[in-house]
């Protein structure tokens, strides 16, 4: 989808506030930036659940995403926002009719991907729906949801089974919409695999034992959003659900990585929040669709009890990616206490960490702040799948924000992750005993 006229405005604004050093006054006339907050702890839980878009939090400092309304308002509360870095940084102009923002690929250009990976490799991939967009739910437009299977086939593989007999390891990108290096990495992964098999001993490896799922835009409709451009869409994050009146921009939409049926119901009830939960647990199509795909794909393989362990037996392993942070992220999110398989995550979070560098860590270790409804809590604790959440990217910089250089997805992203997504489809027939 093409950029609108109006993003050119933005990035004017973009190039005002990186040439600006620094200063605050004049940062806030120029649009939404990351502030830099000083907090305690405490403070940083605080101000996500009071809807603020924290993009990420450390060691007494939080840095939150808005415009001046929100600086003005974090200053109400008692706090000393201060500007830190420009969320449009790298941006460049439209270059192809299917990307935005100097390279990042639409919905439709994902779509196209998919069915031409399938086309050219029908021994090894098969696309599958697996379920609706909220708009598509709508009869609005919208779209699928897709996901890819990747593997040498045999009799039964690719098939929606959780009795299939190959182990299964889930990539899924932007559930976040705005957080776009992610489904980048999603199609080079899905590139790597397909093209590889032929020539990559690694990859025929994983290939001719795992079962590898990818579902490279989990957030249609809100990467539609901000593919579109303009001012404030283009910091979208949620979905484009608009049944709760009086909510625009990026205000509009349910967070749905808050939305899972997981113990679902500690974040914001406010329905223009940044992290608004949604009216009830599993409210949204997209959220439905997800978890009817890993209840297909996967057996339940723990007890319901949260302290109950998932046995070393089970079978499979998830990502989700997010951005950004540099930060390997662990169950649980819904609470400040350790899972009860902790050691076996520290122990495959550390392999993954050979390759990216990442921080290791339950939510209060890494990005600050707990979370409840999302997707790796739902996979580990209804289905005991090894789950994760990587934060892909600084918080600043040309390879930082939301909108990264695109060139930093080969020259960063890729290289960094390629090891570790290689090491969890690897993982993924005993993710308990590494």
């Amino acid at each position: 989808m093409a950029v609108r006229s109006s993003f050119r405005a933005v990035l004017a604004a973009a190039v005002l506030v990186a040439g600006l050093a620094g200063g605050t006054a004049n940062a806030e006339s120029a649009g939404p930036v990351s502030w830099r907050v000083p907090v305690s702890a405490a403070q940083a839980g605080e101000l996500v659940r009071a809807g603020f878009d924290v993009s990420r939090s450390g060691p007494g400092v939080a840095y939150v995403v808005g415009d001046r309304s929100v600086a003005a308002r974090l200053r109400s509360l008692g706090y000393a926002p201060e500007f830190s870095d420009t969320v449009y940084k790298g941006a460049t102009a439209n270059v192809a009719a299917d990307t935005f923002y100097g390279g990042y690929r639409t919905v439709a250009a994902h779509e196209a991907h998919l069915a031409q990976v399938a086309e050219t490799h029908p021994d090894l991939a098969a696309v599958t729906s697996i379920g609706r967009s909220w708009k598509k739910a709508q009869g609005d437009g919208g779209h699928d949801l897709q996901a890819i299977c990747l593997t040498k086939k045999q009799s039964g593989d690719c098939a929606l089974s959780s009795t299939s007999p190959k182990p299964k390891f889930v990539l899924m990108a932007q559930i976040h919409a705005r957080e776009i290096a992610t489904g980048e990495l999603a199609w080079r992964w899905i590139d790597y695999l397909a093209d590889g098999y032929s020539t990559d001993s690694v990859a025929k490896s994983i290939l001719d034992t795992t079962e590898v799922w990818v579902v490279p835009i989990a957030n249609p409709d809100g990467v539609d959003i901000v593919a579109a451009g303009g001012d404030s869409p283009v910091l979208h994050r949620k979905n484009a659900d608009d049944s709760r009146g009086g909510c625009t921009g990026t205000d509009l939409g349910i967070d749905l990585n808050r939305n899972s049926t997981f113990h679902w119901g500690g974040e914001s009830s406010s329905p223009c929040d940044e992290t608004y939960q949604g009216s009830a647990a599993g409210s949204e199509p997209e959220t439905q669709a997800l978890e009817k795909f890993f209840r297909a794909i996967y057996p339940q393989q723990r007890g319901s009890g949260v302290d109950d362990p998932a046995p070393e037996t089970a079978r499979g392993t998830m990502i989700t990616l997010h951005s950004y942070g540099n930060d390997i992220v662990i169950p649980w999110g819904f609470t400040d206490a350790n899972s009860p398989n902790d050691a076996q995550y520290r122990a495959l979070g550390a392999k993954f960490k050979a390759s990216n560098g990442y921080l290791v860590g339950t939510n209060g270790e890494t990005v600050g702040y707990s979370t409840s409804g999302t997707t790796d809590d739902f996979t580990y604790g209804a289905l005991g799948v090894a789950s994760f959440t990587f934060e892909v990217g600084p918080d600043s910089g040309t390879c930082g924000g939301f909108l990264p250089q695109y060139s930093c997805v080969d020259s960063t992203f890729w290289p960094e992750n390629k090891g570790a997504f290689i090491t969890a489809a690897q993982a993924a027939a005993a993710p308990y005993r590494q």
